[in-house]
Protein backbone atom coordinates (compact mmCIF):
# COMPACT_ATOMS: atom_id res chain seq x y z
CA UNK A 1 0.00 0.00 0.00
CA UNK A 2 1.58 3.26 -1.15
CA UNK A 3 1.62 6.54 0.76
CA UNK A 4 -0.64 8.62 -1.47
CA UNK A 5 -2.70 6.10 -3.46
CA UNK A 6 -3.15 3.58 -0.62
CA UNK A 7 -4.64 0.85 -2.82
CA UNK A 8 -4.18 -2.82 -1.97
CA UNK A 9 -1.93 -4.99 -4.17
CA UNK A 10 -3.74 -6.14 -7.31
CA UNK A 11 -6.38 -3.40 -7.25
CA UNK A 12 -4.69 -1.36 -10.00
CA UNK A 13 -4.47 -2.64 -13.57
CA UNK A 14 -1.24 -2.67 -15.61
CA UNK A 15 -2.76 0.03 -17.87
CA UNK A 16 -3.74 3.37 -16.32
CA UNK A 17 -5.47 6.39 -17.83
CA UNK A 18 -4.15 9.44 -16.03
CA UNK A 19 -6.26 12.63 -15.99
CA UNK A 20 -5.25 15.53 -13.79
CA UNK A 21 -8.81 16.12 -12.59
CA UNK A 22 -10.13 13.43 -10.21
CA UNK A 23 -13.68 14.22 -11.32
CA UNK A 24 -12.67 13.50 -14.91
CA UNK A 25 -11.35 10.17 -13.61
CA UNK A 26 -14.79 9.50 -12.11
CA UNK A 27 -16.51 10.46 -15.38
CA UNK A 28 -14.20 8.18 -17.38
CA UNK A 29 -14.87 5.27 -15.01
CA UNK A 30 -18.63 5.77 -15.16
CA UNK A 31 -18.86 6.24 -18.92
CA UNK A 32 -16.14 4.04 -20.42
CA UNK A 33 -15.38 1.22 -17.98
CA UNK A 34 -17.57 -1.74 -17.11
CA UNK A 35 -17.83 -2.83 -13.48
CA UNK A 36 -15.66 0.06 -12.29
CA UNK A 37 -14.91 0.11 -8.58
CA UNK A 38 -13.25 2.80 -6.48
CA UNK A 39 -9.87 1.71 -5.11
CA UNK A 40 -8.70 5.04 -3.68
CA UNK A 41 -10.05 8.40 -2.60
CA UNK A 42 -7.06 9.42 -0.49
CA UNK A 43 -6.73 13.24 -0.45
CA UNK A 44 -9.69 13.35 -2.86
CA UNK A 45 -7.56 11.98 -5.73
CA UNK A 46 -9.91 9.30 -7.06
CA UNK A 47 -8.81 6.02 -8.63
CA UNK A 48 -11.00 3.34 -10.26
CA UNK A 49 -10.49 -0.05 -11.92
CA UNK A 50 -12.86 -1.69 -14.40
CA UNK A 51 -12.75 -3.26 -17.85
CA UNK A 52 -12.90 -1.93 -21.40
CA UNK A 53 -13.58 -4.45 -24.16
CA UNK A 54 -12.55 -7.21 -21.75
CA UNK A 55 -9.25 -5.61 -20.64
CA UNK A 56 -8.62 -4.44 -17.08
CA UNK A 57 -8.06 -0.68 -17.05
CA UNK A 58 -7.53 1.73 -14.19
CA UNK A 59 -8.03 5.47 -14.18
CA UNK A 60 -6.19 7.59 -11.63
CA UNK A 61 -6.27 11.32 -10.98
CA UNK A 62 -2.85 12.95 -10.87
CA UNK A 63 -3.50 16.51 -9.72
CA UNK A 64 -2.02 19.56 -11.43
CA UNK A 65 1.65 20.15 -12.14
CA UNK A 66 4.73 17.98 -12.34
CA UNK A 67 5.31 17.62 -8.56
CA UNK A 68 1.80 16.23 -7.96
CA UNK A 69 1.82 14.09 -11.10
CA UNK A 70 5.24 12.68 -10.20
CA UNK A 71 4.01 11.43 -6.82
CA UNK A 72 1.21 9.40 -8.39
CA UNK A 73 3.19 8.20 -11.41
CA UNK A 74 6.10 7.07 -9.25
CA UNK A 75 3.82 5.12 -6.92
CA UNK A 76 1.98 3.55 -9.86
CA UNK A 77 5.27 2.41 -11.41
CA UNK A 78 7.10 1.36 -8.23
CA UNK A 79 4.38 0.12 -5.89
CA UNK A 80 1.78 -1.26 -8.31
CA UNK A 81 3.93 -2.40 -11.25
CA UNK A 82 1.93 -0.35 -13.76
CA UNK A 83 3.37 -0.84 -17.24
CA UNK A 84 1.51 1.80 -19.26
CA UNK A 85 0.27 5.27 -18.34
CA UNK A 86 -1.65 7.42 -20.82
CA UNK A 87 -2.26 10.97 -19.66
CA UNK A 88 -5.66 12.25 -20.81
CA UNK A 89 -5.56 15.95 -20.07
CA UNK A 90 -6.45 19.41 -21.23
CA UNK A 91 -4.14 22.06 -22.65
CA UNK A 92 -4.06 25.56 -24.03
CA UNK A 93 -3.40 26.06 -27.74
CA UNK A 94 -0.31 28.15 -28.44
CA UNK A 95 -0.88 28.71 -32.15
CA UNK A 96 -3.77 29.58 -34.45
CA UNK A 97 -3.07 26.35 -36.33
CA UNK A 98 -5.16 24.70 -33.61
CA UNK A 99 -8.77 25.19 -32.53
CA UNK A 100 -10.54 24.57 -29.25
CA UNK A 101 -11.38 20.83 -28.90
CA UNK A 102 -8.57 19.78 -31.24
CA UNK A 103 -6.52 16.88 -29.89
CA UNK A 104 -2.73 16.84 -29.43
CA UNK A 105 -0.86 13.54 -29.27
CA UNK A 106 2.42 14.56 -27.69
CA UNK A 107 5.55 13.19 -29.33
CA UNK A 108 7.67 15.03 -26.77
CA UNK A 109 7.59 17.81 -24.21
CA UNK A 110 9.54 20.99 -23.51
CA UNK A 111 9.47 22.58 -20.06
CA UNK A 112 10.37 25.59 -17.97
CA UNK A 113 10.53 23.40 -14.86
CA UNK A 114 13.73 22.96 -12.89
CA UNK A 115 12.90 19.34 -11.96
CA UNK A 116 14.86 17.73 -14.78
CA UNK A 117 17.75 20.15 -14.39
CA UNK A 118 18.15 18.91 -10.84
CA UNK A 119 17.79 15.28 -11.97
CA UNK A 120 20.37 15.68 -14.77
CA UNK A 121 22.80 17.98 -12.95
CA UNK A 122 22.04 21.05 -15.07
CA UNK A 123 22.02 19.25 -18.42
CA UNK A 124 19.03 19.18 -20.76
CA UNK A 125 17.04 15.98 -21.27
CA UNK A 126 14.56 15.41 -24.11
CA UNK A 127 11.44 13.67 -22.70
CA UNK A 128 9.64 11.75 -25.46
CA UNK A 129 6.63 9.45 -25.77
CA UNK A 130 6.80 5.69 -26.05
CA UNK A 131 6.80 5.16 -29.81
CA UNK A 132 4.52 2.12 -29.82
CA UNK A 133 1.85 4.06 -27.92
CA UNK A 134 2.36 7.12 -30.10
CA UNK A 135 1.94 5.12 -33.29
CA UNK A 136 -1.09 3.26 -31.91
CA UNK A 137 -2.76 6.52 -30.88
CA UNK A 138 -2.24 8.05 -34.31
CA UNK A 139 -3.62 4.93 -35.99
CA UNK A 140 -6.60 4.90 -33.63
CA UNK A 141 -7.38 8.54 -34.37
CA UNK A 142 -7.20 7.89 -38.11
CA UNK A 143 -9.72 5.05 -37.79
CA UNK A 144 -12.26 7.09 -35.80
CA UNK A 145 -14.89 9.54 -37.10
CA UNK A 146 -13.76 12.71 -35.33
CA UNK A 147 -15.19 16.21 -35.49
CA UNK A 148 -11.96 17.82 -34.28
CA UNK A 149 -8.50 17.75 -35.83
CA UNK A 150 -5.71 15.62 -34.38
CA UNK A 151 -2.15 16.99 -34.23
CA UNK A 152 1.10 15.20 -33.37
CA UNK A 153 3.84 17.33 -31.91
CA UNK A 154 5.37 18.99 -28.87
CA UNK A 155 3.71 20.13 -25.68
CA UNK A 156 5.18 22.76 -23.37
CA UNK A 157 4.95 21.68 -19.72
CA UNK A 158 4.94 24.81 -17.59
CA UNK A 159 5.26 25.12 -13.83
CA UNK A 160 3.03 28.21 -13.88
CA UNK A 161 -0.64 28.25 -14.85
CA UNK A 162 -0.85 32.03 -14.35
CA UNK A 163 2.45 32.94 -15.94
CA UNK A 164 4.01 36.32 -15.25
CA UNK A 165 6.30 35.84 -18.27
CA UNK A 166 4.09 34.75 -21.20
CA UNK A 167 6.72 35.91 -23.67
CA UNK A 168 8.91 32.98 -22.61
CA UNK A 169 6.75 30.56 -24.58
CA UNK A 170 7.39 32.38 -27.88
CA UNK A 171 10.68 30.60 -28.74
CA UNK A 172 9.03 27.24 -28.04
CA UNK A 173 6.13 28.07 -30.36
CA UNK A 174 8.64 29.13 -33.02
CA UNK A 175 10.24 25.69 -32.66
CA UNK A 176 7.02 23.72 -32.94
CA UNK A 177 5.31 23.61 -29.54
CA UNK A 178 1.55 23.27 -30.08
CA UNK A 179 0.04 23.50 -26.63
CA UNK A 180 0.80 24.29 -22.99
CA UNK A 181 -0.03 22.11 -20.00
CA UNK A 182 1.75 21.16 -16.77
CA UNK A 183 2.61 17.44 -16.60
CA UNK A 184 3.87 15.70 -19.75
CA UNK A 185 7.60 16.42 -19.46
CA UNK A 186 7.72 14.88 -16.00
CA UNK A 187 5.62 11.87 -16.97
CA UNK A 188 7.81 11.00 -19.95
CA UNK A 189 10.95 11.34 -17.82
CA UNK A 190 9.64 9.06 -15.08
CA UNK A 191 8.47 6.44 -17.58
CA UNK A 192 11.93 6.38 -19.15
CA UNK A 193 13.60 6.02 -15.76
CA UNK A 194 11.36 3.12 -14.71
CA UNK A 195 11.46 1.43 -18.13
CA UNK A 196 7.69 1.80 -18.68
CA UNK A 197 5.47 3.16 -21.45
CA UNK A 198 3.87 6.60 -21.35
CA UNK A 199 1.92 8.81 -23.71
CA UNK A 200 0.17 12.13 -23.26
CA UNK A 201 -2.98 12.99 -25.19
CA UNK A 202 -4.53 16.40 -24.55
CA UNK A 203 -7.66 18.13 -25.75
CA UNK A 204 -7.43 21.88 -26.34
CA UNK A 205 -9.66 23.37 -23.64
CA UNK A 206 -8.69 26.99 -24.16
CA UNK A 207 -6.82 29.08 -26.70
CA UNK A 208 -3.96 31.28 -25.56
CA UNK A 209 -4.03 33.33 -28.79
CA UNK A 210 -7.76 33.85 -29.37
CA UNK A 211 -9.00 33.69 -25.78
CA UNK A 212 -11.65 31.07 -26.55
CA UNK A 213 -12.25 28.57 -23.75
CA UNK A 214 -14.44 25.72 -22.56
CA UNK A 215 -16.25 25.56 -19.23
CA UNK A 216 -15.12 23.53 -16.22
CA UNK A 217 -17.98 21.07 -16.81
CA UNK A 218 -17.04 20.69 -20.48
CA UNK A 219 -13.42 20.01 -19.51
CA UNK A 220 -14.57 17.40 -17.02
CA UNK A 221 -17.24 15.59 -19.07
CA UNK A 222 -17.04 16.17 -22.84
CA UNK A 223 -13.60 15.09 -24.03
CA UNK A 224 -14.70 11.58 -24.97
CA UNK A 225 -12.83 11.31 -28.28
CA UNK A 226 -9.52 11.71 -26.43
CA UNK A 227 -10.50 8.96 -23.99
CA UNK A 228 -11.39 6.52 -26.76
CA UNK A 229 -8.12 7.19 -28.59
CA UNK A 230 -6.25 6.57 -25.34
CA UNK A 231 -8.08 3.31 -24.65
CA UNK A 232 -7.53 1.99 -28.16
CA UNK A 233 -3.84 2.92 -28.08
CA UNK A 234 -3.16 1.49 -24.64
CA UNK A 235 -4.81 -1.85 -25.42
CA UNK A 236 -3.54 -2.29 -28.99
Amino acid sequence: MSTHIAADPGQIAPIVLFPGDPLRAKWIAENFLEGASLYSETRGMLGFTGTWEGRRISVQGSGMGQPSMAIYATELFKEYDVQTIVRVGSCGALTERLSVRDIIIASGACTDSGINRVRFNGLDYAPVADFSLLRAAVEASEAMPLDAAVHVGLLFSSDQFYSTRPELTEPFVAHGALGVEMETSGLYTLAAYHGRRALSICTVSDHIVTGEETTAQEREQTFGDMIEIALRAATS
